[in-house]
């Protein structure tokens, strides 16, 4: 049955959509044509068929009106409508498996379906679009593996390999070592192809038969700018080059058969760009011929078309014909005239292009072109050859579309005009007679032709249009009538193959069966082209020059200036002896045979013992970071030396060495895991008996920082240092920069520690921000500080009712700082801009209630700072008394009390103690008297109790969040190994002790413990939190004192 199926579209300019769409069927191949139901309200976009049965066809609805699919089995007889829960933007089909299709949505998610799009089940998401693959069949394992490149960030992708239905995170493989660019993964033939971007210069990389990546290898100097994959054709790549020096052209470059070394063949290729953005290369691969490539060439700022017969080693020009099509003698001589060709490939499916040649018809090739010095777009003719390019004929005047007919036995041509045509033309001669035919009545704008290729019934169907507000016009034409009988034996004619008369081409001598030109009978479709092949002996143009060596002008290969020939490290890495290059390597499909002793050939020489010159240490990502926890693998390259006898000791840096007893075991690379954060120096030594050879990197090894949080003090001191840290999630170890920013600061203070310290210079609140910075993440934290010239500070602690409902989180603490500040003003009728109240994370709940000066208040020093001792006793007294109380719920009442006198009783910059300060330093040494005489007497007054403890450790010191500039040396004395009690007074009288909570000094935290209480409240909800934090030492300027308590000993 032979079916045909068109999907029309009705555009609506002014809503600019789609609003309609048909589909119609035909089963008469074009004759007749039924209009299809397939809904009153869908709306059609696209049409597929499954290339592997022409029986399935699938459409899919237009996304704005309905997601859903029309599915097919009988050639569109029918159709069984599905919804669908995403919008499909392509698809792709298996290329064995007629059921299998993967769907790629508009989100950037793929999909796969094994039922021919019946039931979807998602793969990955963030998939680049075109950048996925089904499995080539004999090289994947298993016929049902995708290829995907994912995004992960906006310039980067990973390599996925996966199941279709089973691709979830434990099933995926990521064979690419790190991350690549972004729409840089191909995958084509037995190939992957990749780059990667680092420092401005690009590396580009490639797998053969899934193996390993390895970077591909171009000349040293070549150094690209950009790498377009043209033909992977004969296990071999061709790649158009564009180097460092190079804007509007590119280089063609061809490889061996693992794509990894490649060498040129054509220097400045003209290029172009498609429709769509693409870059479109004037090189074409004639079909039927064996290393037979045509392309135009930048020459002088003129263009001009090139032909090869080897493969790309030597290239000509075209010659012209002798004549004119009326006759005239053209006079058009080599190398200044010359024939040039348009080799773009059509973008239209239902054209046939500028050029067009037949793998069913070898030796014949129809196509656009000019004579003269350069290809133009003016002048334009059609031209064919009938024996590979080596004579050819001018066959219209006017550019024309062409096509094959009857696998090659004859030719179509319709000329290529904006205005309608009635007429054909059609040639069995090889193009020297044309007959024309009228297939419309009118004049029909031809939009194109539809034909099955390689089809029995001799069809073709023309479509277009008599006006452009007229409907479609379709006109089928049945060209059988041209032949009168199938071909016999007798009906052929032999042709040799030849190149200004050379037979052996490609190594070989080859002749074809042709049908004898005028001949009207129909060709079989089975029929063997190639008649015989003979082999031929080789010579240089049968070799293509090797990896580091270029053609002369007398066709030799010589080693370029920056390639070593003797450097045979990777030849002897597997065996005593070696094939040493002697500059040339057979081209890939080439049949030559060598006589005798070769010159061209490798040379088999033994591995003479050489020291170790040139050792390379990289990684095989060529980067010099890693994440914490992740394979790293080293790559160790020898330019030069024995490498079958040279041991090499790998030093990680991290305590592990590993040694191999010759690098030929290297080659894989060798991985290894990194369990901490930091620096590493990575060292790789390779020693034989005649030498030694060293290389080294530093590699960073990092972690995302989680979350960040800076410590610094509530309030400091007018000119004194103030100490700032850093905690973070999880810890790094020199391997961040922190970057401290001060109020409006228009450069950082860049530390590569997460502390520092630093000298506010004027009393007002100053905003401090660090930004840690962990490779291209950066995390910030703030906080105000207000800096005073003196003030006051006493701790506070609550009912124990507080603790049980303190969720310890920052939020919570800031919202009872705020109450408690409102209680104490309303106590004591000072204003609340004058308090702070800061409450400190962990349980038992305690603050610290900062006192502060009033800014409009004017006077000497002495009696302002006296004003706050002042404020500070009426605080004391009504915390002792129970005046300061809030309430946190129903029925639920907080009571305030002081835990402590004041951390540093009164600081201010001056360095001369007041009198004030005297008198309460000459009462500290009574009450320390009097504490003594205390326990010296304790069994005789039996209403004192003092507890003591008999310990070896020292008491631990509390420390605040005030800067005094006082020095308590007489703290310092104290022998460490000495047992003391330690005893802290309190200024409340006796009879207001009772009725407070116990709270030892021992139960306030100190700022460590503050710290780690902190980390504890906010690691609360992780399972096993990773942190360490670093406390630094501080300074005898440190911003921090110790509580003048007294140690009197046991």
């Amino acid at each position: 049955m032979h079916v045909i199926l068109i999907l029309t579209k009705l555009y609506d300019f002014n809503l600019g959509a789609v609003t309609e769409s048909s589909l119609w069927r035909s089963s008469d191949y074009g004759s007749t044509y039924v209009k299809l139901k397939v809904g009153s309200r869908t709306v059609l976009s696209y049409l597929y068929v499954c290339p592997t049965n022409k029986q399935k066809i699938l459409i899919l609805s237009d996304p704005e009106v309905e997601s859903a699919v029309l599915i097919s089995s009988d050639e569109g007889a029918s159709f069984e409508k599905y919804t669908m829960s995403f919008n499909i933007v392509s698809l792709l089909f298996h290329p064995a498996q007629e059921n299998w299709i993967l769907a790629y949505s508009h989100d950037s998610k793929l999909y796969s379906s094994m039922d021919f799009g019946k039931k979807w089940q998602f793969v990955h998401e963030n998939v680049m679009p075109g950048r996925f693959y089904w499995a080539v069949m004999g090289l994947d394992k298993e016929p049902d593996v995708v290829h995907l490149e994912t995004r992960i960030s906006q310039n980067r992708a990973r390599y996925v390999k996966c199941r279709a239905q089973r691709c979830s995170e434990p099933q995926r493989q990521y064979l690419f070592p790190g991350h690549m660019d972004i729409n840089s993964m191909v995958v084509q033939d037995e190939y992957v192809f990749t780059q990667v971007t680092k420092s401005g210069r690009t590396s580009y990389f490639v797998s053969y038969m899934r193996d390993s990546f390895k970077q591909m290898k171009l000349p040293k100097y070549c150094l690209p700018k950009d790498i377009h994959i043209i033909s992977t054709d004969e296990k071999q790549v061709f790649a158009a080059v564009q180097e460092w020096n190079q804007n509007n052209t590119y280089s063609l470059y061809i490889s061996d058969s693992p794509g990894v070394y490649f060498t040129l063949s054509l220097e400045n290729l003209r290029t172009s760009r498609g429709l769509a953005g693409n870059l479109l290369v004037d090189f074409y691969k004639v079909e039927g011929i064996n290393g037979m490539y045509l392309a135009n060439k930048l020459v002088d700022n003129q263009v001009k078309t090139f032909i090869t017969y080897n493969k790309g080693q030597t290239w000509a020009l075209l010659p012209a014909p002798t004549a004119d099509m009326a006759g005239n003698n053209l006079h058009c001589i080599l190398p200044f005239c010359s024939l040039h060709l348009h080799l773009e490939m059509s973008e239209n499916p239902y054209t046939s292009g500028p050029i067009t040649s037949k793998k069913s018809v070898p030796g014949i090739i129809v196509a656009t072109g000019n004579i003269g010095s350069e290809l133009s777009t003016s002048n334009l003719g059609m031209y064919i050859t009938a024996d590979a390019a080596n004579s050819w004929r001018q066959i219209f005047d006017e550019e024309h579309n062409i096509w094959f007919l009857d696998n090659g036995g004859a030719l179509l041509a319709v000329l290529h005009a904006a205005q309608p045509i009635r007429h054909l033309w059609i040639s069995l001669d090889e193009g020297k007679k044309w007959d024309r035919h009228t297939f419309s009545s009118a004049p029909l704008y031809v939009d194109g032709v539809l034909m099955a290729p390689e089809s029995e019934n001799h069809i073709i169907t023309f479509f277009g249009h008599f006006s452009y507000r007229s409907e479609w016009q379709l006109v089928k034409i049945d060209y059988k009538g041209i032949f009168s009988r199938r071909c016999m034996d007798g009906d052929y004619q032999t042709w040799h193959l030849h190149y200004k008369g050379e037979l052996c081409v490609m190594g070989e001598k080859q002749v074809y069966m042709k049908r004898r030109p005028g001949y009207r009978c129909m060709l079989a479709q089975d029929y063997s082209r190639i008649y015989s092949s003979e082999p031929c002996v080789c010579n240089s143009y049968d070799f293509e020059c090797d990896y580091g060596w270029e053609r002369q002008t007398d066709g030799k290969c010589s080693p370029a200036f920056w390639f070593n020939p003797n450097g045979a490290a990777k030849s002897c890495s597997n065996s005593q002896s070696f094939f040493n290059s002697t500059g040339y390597r057979k081209v890939l499909s080439n049949n030559c045979k060598e006589v005798g002793r070769s010159t061209f050939s490798p040379k088999r020489q033994t591995c003479r013992p050489r020291a170790p010159q040139g050792l390379r240490l990289t990684t095989s990502t060529a980067e010099l970071s890693a994440n914490m926890g992740t394979n790293v693998t080293f790559m160790v390259q020898l330019e030069d030396g024995d490498a079958q006898r040279t041991t090499m000791q790998l030093d990680f840096g991290d305590g592990i060495r590993i040694t191999y007893s010759n690098l030929s075991r290297t080659n894989d690379g060798i991985k290894h895991i990194y369990r901490a954060t930091g620096i590493y120096r990575v060292t790789a030594h390779a020693q034989n008996s005649q030498g030694a050879d060293s290389s080294a990197l530093f590699l960073h090894i990092t972690s995302p920082v989680e979350r960040i949080y800076l410590f610094a003090p509530i309030v400091t001191v007018r000119g004194k240092e103030a100490n700032l840290s850093v905690l973070v999630w999880p810890n790094h170890t020199r391997t961040l920069t922190f970057f401290w920013w001060f109020d409006n600061s228009s450069e950082p203070l860049i530390t590569l520690e997460g502390s520092i310290s630093y000298v506010f210079q004027r009393a007002a609140q100053s905003k401090v921000t660090v930004q840690v910075a962990s490779g291209s993440d950066v995390m910030q934290d703030s906080k105000v500080i207000t800096v005073k010239e003196y003030f006051r500070s006493l701790l506070l602690s609550f009912s124990p009712a507080l603790d049980e409902h303190n969720p310890d989180i920052p939020e919570w603490r800031e919202d009872i700082g705020r109450v408690v500040r409102t209680a104490l003003s309303q106590v004591s009728g000072v204003a609340e801009e004058q308090l702070l109240v800061t409450l400190y994370p962990g349980l038992p709940t305690t603050a610290e209630l900062f006192i502060l000066p009033e800014a409009h208040v004017m006077g000497e020093h002495k009696r302002r700072s006296e004003g706050l001792d002042t404020i500070s006793d009426i605080f004391v007294t009504a915390l002792n008394q129970g005046l300061v109380q809030f309430e946190l719920k129903a029925n639920i009442r907080i009571v305030v009390y002081v835990t402590q006198q004041t951390l540093a009783p009164l600081v201010d910059s001056n360095s001369i103690h007041s009198g004030p300060a005297m008198l309460m330093l000459l009462s500290v040494v009574i009450v320390g008297v009097a504490a003594f005489f205390i326990y010296k007497f304790k069994r005789k007054i039996p209403w004192i109790h003092v507890q003591t403890e008999d310990t070896q450790e020292k008491e631990p010191e509390v420390i605040s969040t005030v800067s005094p500039s006082d020095n308590m040396s007489n703290l310092s004395a104290i022998p460490k190994n000495v047992p003391k009690m330690t005893t802290c007074m309190s200024s409340m009288p006796p009879t207001m002790s009772s009725t407070m909570p116990r709270v030892k000094l021992s139960d306030f935290p100190c700022q460590k413990e503050l710290l780690e209480k902190e980390l504890e409240a906010r690691s609360r909800a992780a399972a096993a939190p990773l942190w360490h934090l670093v406390f630094p030492e501080v300074s005898r300027h440190s911003a921090y004192k110790v509580l003048p308590c007294f140690a009197s000993e046991v």
